[in-house]
């Protein structure tokens, strides 16, 4: 990766804002579990937006967020980025592997935003996560999915995995609501990021994610852009297979949008 000249102080405003956020905010998602658990999603809400911000990233949302509770946000996955800057826009729980719960401190503050881990070799488990999935939304709760079930390159949009729609598919989840999301990282320090620069941005294959992550402190200013296609439900559709490749041809064709200007 190639740093911006002149933007050493990156990492430091990086860390700086981080440790401050996590310093005011911690101790307080740790109290609200005590006393009242409906208000718990706003404190990661509200750590994302910190993060993002001191990351450098400056989101831009296009379309119409669906705000009725119990949504089942579904996007494509460019990079670790994408966590603060979706769960900054949006108040929900994500679903993610379970070896995110042992990355340090990010498989920390994972597990304190309430994610949902998945263990997939494990059928049991991911029953039990199946389950958590359909008991959050059924409560009025969001959730967000990544179906791709990992990282792209940023160069297109990877098939979504029909097996991670399992947990909406069956009697009574025919009127959950479920929301495409397109993420794309558009801009670096004002030019248009391109092929050539999108391994800055995305975390692809065995990257260590440590040095990655000090990598992209180092940037400087990069453009993430959001956009929300109409809601579905999942009785729309004839099965979960039609529902991922519904969702897969919108979140695709929007990425391309915006990463050629059109959005």
């Amino acid at each position: 990766m190639r740093p911006v000249r002149g933007r050493g102080f990156g990492r430091t405003r990086a860390f700086a804002g981080i440790g401050a956020a996590a310093a005011a905010l911690v101790p307080i998602e740790l109290a609200m579990r005590r006393i009242s658990p409906k208000n718990r999603p706003r404190i990661p809400w509200l750590f994302h937006r910190a993060l993002t911000r001191s990351l450098g990233i400056h989101v831009v949302v296009h379309g119409r967020q669906e705000r009725r509770g119990g949504v089942l946000f579904v996007a494509n996955h460019v990079s670790w980025a994408d966590i603060p800057v979706m769960g900054s826009n949006i108040l929900a729980a994500f679903v993610a592997k379970s070896e995110v719960a042992n990355y340090g401190p990010v498989g920390w503050l994972s597990t304190l935003s309430r994610t949902v881990y998945v263990e997939r070799d494990r059928r049991q488990k991911t029953g039990e996560a199946r389950n958590a999935i359909v008991e959050r939304l059924a409560a009025g709760e969001n959730v967000i999915l990544f179906p791709e079930g990992t990282n792209s390159d940023g160069v297109s949009v990877l098939p979504f995995k029909s097996a991670l729609f399992a947990a909406i598919e069956g009697p009574g989840c025919e009127d959950f609501i479920i929301q495409p999301v397109a993420i794309a990282y558009t801009r670096l320090n004002g030019i248009p990021i391109t092929r050539e620069r999108l391994p800055d941005i995305a975390w692809i294959g065995d990257t260590a994610l440590a040095p990655h992550m000090l990598s992209f402190m180092s940037l400087g200013k990069v453009r993430a852009e959001l956009r929300f296609f109409p809601a579905v439900k999942v009785g729309d559709f004839a099965d979960r297979k039609a529902l991922a490749l519904h969702c897969h041809n919108v979140i695709a064709d929007g990425y391309r949008k915006m990463m050629r200007g059109e959005a």
